[in-house]
Order: C-alpha cells, then structure tokens, then sequence
C-alpha cells in the first residue's frame, strides 16, 4: 500500500521515538516529512515535536534521555544554547558551534549538525553546484552562516567572501574558519556595499540571513552585477518566493529558496538516526503534498 503524509502511524510498544524541540515549534516541517519516510521505508519510528522553553532546556535534554528517545532535532532557540548538556560533538557540530541532530549512543547524547552538509547537498541536487574552484560570496553572520561556511569549505570551497552589516561578526568567522580550513581563502567585504568587482568573480550568491521571510530586499548587493553564469541559493524558504529569488529569476539567474536544503539536512539526520538512507524523494514529495493540502 503507497503511503499517506495524513495517515496516523500504529504506535506500540516496540515504537522508536524521535523528534524536535525548539520555541515556537508548530511552524516546524519535519514531522511530516520525517513520519513520511519512516512509514515509506517500513519503519516502526514516529517524530513527534516537542515545545521547549529555554529555560527548561537542560531538564528537557535530561528528561529525553531519561525517556531513551533515540535521537531528536533541534531548532531555534536552542542550536547552540544545548551543547553544554550533550555528551560529545561531531566535527560538523564543532565546527559549526551548533547542533541541529542528536543521537542517543550507549547512553550518551551525540551532537551533530546536519544543516551545513544538507546545504551542500541541496547545492548539487536543485543547482548542480559543487564548490571546488568557485568563488561564493555568503550574506550573513550568523549561526547558519558559520555551519554553511564550515560545510563549503570541507567540500573542497576555495575562496569565500562574507557580507555582515555587523563587520565583527564576519570577521570571527573568518578567523576561525581560516584556522580550521587554511586551504580556503575567506574574506570579509569591508564595506557598506559590495563591490561591482566582487560580485562580477562571483559563481554562488548565498543568502544565510531571515532576510525576505516578510518581503525584506538585502541592502547592499546588486544582482545586475553577477555573471551570467552564477547562481542564486536563499536558506529562506517560502511558497510565494522571497525578493531575492523573485529578482534572480527574473534576470535570468538560476535561484532556489532553502526548501531543498531542508529536506536533504532532514535526510542526513534520518540516516543517523537508523543507519539507513531515507526512501528517495519520499520527504520532498511529503513536503509538496502538505503545502498544497
């Protein structure tokens, strides 16, 4: 029998839990893709979405493991707030400084981030963009920007321009990632606007702010400015398209919102939880069927 993103799943008493935490937590998307695959690939899981306050965060990490729930994601406010209270971190978590994915190991609670690595593979599935010897210039500074610079440069990314209205923030990144990542030249744009210079050497535009969710433009780069050849990825993702994707396509670039990204970091995380890939293309198709629903 084909699956339905609106059946219940049976849940007994050999049933695996997984699930969300973060605050507000009823926006979130996973729980019907995640259940979707689960029931796709014959699997006794269910995802369920836990609202967490921040101050009931320890206890909540506590009470999880208590429970053996056998992995969850983590969402805003939380990404970075929980490490202190998990036993080990991944180098992607590391790298990062945020967890996205836990796994309850032998007791232990493993951290991972799976963001970054799904952004990559967002990249070459909806774009067909590899980093190698591109030039990317990312807007942000912020905790999604740290995890896709991290991702780009373990990829195999070359140089990495990084665009802050707060130049500090850029500039930490930078520091660190050039520590960690000395085979990736990044650099800060040091100034209100970038440069027509800049943006004419640039293969991947990547926008890592909320930036658009309510209509917003991004001050300080010129679209008119890229090669014909570039292409355009938006974390932020909307049914109706934010302005910078609306702008891209309509000078002929390739763009796409960060639905893609969502599903291949939901993807990763399913594989770490089981030990098995997910059903192909069962969570983007699950996503399609709710947002027309």
């Amino acid at each position: 029998m084909p699956w339905d993103v609106k059946q219940m799943p049976v849940v007994e008493g050999k049933t695996r839990v997984v699930g969300i935490i973060g605050d507000p937590i009823g926006h979130s998307r996973s729980p019907v893709m995640q259940n979707a695959a689960f029931a796709a690939g014959n699997l006794n899981y269910i995802y369920v979405p836990f609202a967490v306050r921040p101050d009931n965060l320890e206890q909540a990490v506590i009470g999880l493991k208590v429970l053996g729930v056998c992995g969850f994601n983590v969402t805003i406010p939380h990404k970075s707030t929980i490490i202190p209270f998990l036993d080990n971190l991944d180098e992607s978590a590391e790298s990062a400084g945020a967890v996205n994915t836990v796994k309850l190991c032998e007791n232990r609670l493993v951290g991972y981030n799976t963001d970054g690595d799904g952004l990559v593979d967002s990249l070459a599935f909806d774009l067909a963009f590899r980093p190698g010897e591109e030039q990317i210039l990312v807007v942000g500074a912020g905790g999604a920007a740290r995890g896709a610079i991290a991702a780009l440069c373990r990829s195999g990314a070359k140089k990495i321009h990084i665009f802050n209205r707060t130049r500090e923030s850029a500039r930490a990144i930078a520091r660190d990632m050039k520590v960690r990542y000395p085979e990736t030249c990044i650099e800060v744009v040091e100034a209100e606007t970038v440069s027509e210079q800049c943006l004419a050497m640039t293969s991947l535009l990547l926008n890592t702010t909320s930036l658009g969710m309510k209509g917003e433009r991004i001050a300080g780069v010129d679209l008119v400015h890229l090669p014909e050849y570039a292409k355009v990825y938006d974390m932020v993702y909307s049914n109706s398209g934010t302005p910078l994707v609306m702008e891209a396509r309509a000078s002929g670039i390739q763009a796409v919102n960060g639905l893609g990204m969502l599903v291949a970091q939901g993807e990763r995380a399913f594989t770490i939880w089981t030990g098995r890939n997910p059903p192909e293309g069962v969570m983007r198709r699950a996503l399609d069927m709710a947002s027309t629903a």
